[in-house]
């Protein structure tokens, strides 16, 4: 029977798991049994685990709503993609500071977490091929135990952990990185790395061992590998696997989208709002009562005129009666983002003009969301067209005069970007790839009509901004959107903005 956890230090002696073989290991069991000796309450770990955070993790999940197993598929499938004795190498994010000693929230690194699970700074991981079975050989790089700093910093998960909770093969601590890395890379038939070729830093764990790899004369043989076609860029190979999401991705992606949809609801039928920033909180507020863990990124909240800069987030003016608000915010889950734009009349009623401009963005909306559905063959290019055309259709139908480039003053941004464990997910998968099913992006077309007396924008809607933007799961025949729960009917929005 193998020992599940032993901490460094006698924190923990001899926890052993009855008739399992790891925590959240191989075989991945549904429930777990306990000595008496310890709890499951006394286990302490750099992040939340089913064990200690059941409110938060399922049985079997390693973050919220991915399994560990579904981990070791993805380091399988990296593998299978690497030439024969390669390895890739992956760095997690830096703790990054404000001021001083005063840090922001720790983010851990897409890739790092997309492969690992872990979410801790001062880590590397190694994967390769296993020569033996086809599968994958993981090796974790991670700080160990420390009660002195942990006090002070916060748990860590430690040594044991990188084998009984995440599945590598070898964990070593990070301060071994710089000897043993070496002997990885020289055996190496092609490294595989973004952080060894673009993103170290010198200040970073990682960035500080590859820069003594690279500089120390008993590694000119490692400098030269490392500066030679041996090294390859890694995002090409992760761009692919991350872009089509799993069933459980899919699954988490809604359930983000479903909670942020119902802020918005909340923000509507409660009405009144005065400020950007009154908005911009309650907003925050309600993201974390519908179950998010936060905000996926700064949100807009832009009233009247704010509106027109594309990527406003002061949110520090007052909100105009008789104007509109445009809303850009999404909450976040187990890192899995949603992002969600409305525009409503901040009075609670859209008078004739913003009632035209927002039908004649939502009908361009809902025709580009039904297109998402791999049998239409189509790309994200090819939509943004689509909606090109759309929209000034619709627009000249309302009396504009559409020469040249205008659309694209009125339309500047694209209609679609990708979405997941980041806001623009897998930023270098080209647009011009038809769509998959189990991709997910955004679909949110716009017009921003400028402020200024010109011929071609009629009077009445000058100032004026209309954004719609939903997430959307791409299907075989059929979208799914992830945010439907955000109203976005004319109709629905006053009986809420009513409510209130």
């Amino acid at each position: 029977m193998r020992r599940c956890i032993s901490w460094q230090r006698g924190l923990i002696n001899d926890l052993v798991w009855l008739g399992r073989p790891r925590l959240s290991h191989k075989i991945f069991p549904s429930s777990r049994s306990y000595t008496t000796e310890v709890s499951a309450a006394s286990l302490q770990f750099g992040q939340p685990l089913h064990e200690t955070h059941p409110h938060i993790l399922e049985p079997g999940q390693l973050t919220p709503g991915i399994s560990a197993l579904e981990y070791a598929k993805r380091r399988t499938r990296l593998a299978q993609s690497l030439p024969k004795g390669a390895i890739a190498v992956l760095a997690a994010s830096d703790v990054k500071y404000r001021s001083g000693a005063v840090f922001w929230p720790f983010h851990q690194d897409s890739n790092f977490y997309y492969l690992t699970g872990f979410n801790e700074p001062d880590a590397v991981a190694v994967i390769g091929k296993s020569e033996h079975d086809g599968d994958h050989t993981f090796r974790l790089f991670l700080r160990p135990k420390d009660h002195k700093l942990e006090s002070w910093e916060g748990t860590r998960s430690g040594l044991d952990a990188a084998e009984d909770v995440f599945n590598a093969d070898e964990g070593h601590d990070i301060a071994q990185l710089k000897n043993i890395l070496a002997d990885l890379i020289s055996s190496a038939s092609e490294v595989y790395s973004d952080t060894v070729s673009m993103k170290s830093s010198k200040t970073s764990v990682f960035g500080r061992i590859f820069a003594t790899l690279k500089s120390e004369s008993k590694s000119k043989e490692m400098s030269d590998l490392l500066s030679s076609q041996k090294t390859k860029s890694l995002a090409p190979l992760l761009n692919e696997l991350r872009v089509v999401k799993s069933a459980d991705e899919i699954a988490l992606l809604r359930r983000v989208g479903q909670a942020t949809g119902r802020s918005f609801q909340d923000a509507m039928r409660q009405g009144g709002w005065k400020s950007e920033r009154e908005l911009m909180a309650f907003l925050q507020w309600r993201h974390v009562s519908n179950g998010c863990e936060g905000n996926a990124y700064v949100p807009i909240v832009a009233g009247g005129k704010n509106a027109l800069v594309k990527h406003y987030t002061r949110n520090d003016d007052i909100l105009p009666n008789g104007k509109m608000v445009l809303v850009d915010a999404g909450g976040e889950i187990g890192h899995y983002i949603t992002d969600i734009t409305r525009t409503w009349p901040i009075g609670g009623r859209f008078d004739p003009a913003q009632r035209d401009l927002y039908n004649a963005v939502l009908s361009v909306q809902r025709s580009c969301i039904s297109l998402c559905r791999a049998n239409a063959n189509l790309s994200m290019d090819k939509l943004h067209s689509i909606a090109q055309n759309k929209l000034s259709d619709n627009l000249q139908g309302l009396g504009f005069k559409l020469t040249g480039n205008t659309i694209d003053l009125l339309f500047p941004h694209h209609l679609s970007h990708y979405i997941g464990l980041d806001v623009h997910d897998t930023p270098n998968y080209s647009r011009l790839r038809s769509l998959k099913e189990g991709m997910c992006l955004t679909i949110e077309p716009g017009i921003h009509v400028p402020d200024v007396e010109d011929d071609r924008f009629p009077a009445v809607f000058r100032g004026m901004s209309v954004q719609i933007e939903d997430s959307v799961a791409v299907g075989a025949e059929h979208p799914l959107i992830l945010s439907a729960e955000a109203p976005k009917e004319i109709d629905d929005i006053e009986a809420l903005c009513k409510q209130g």
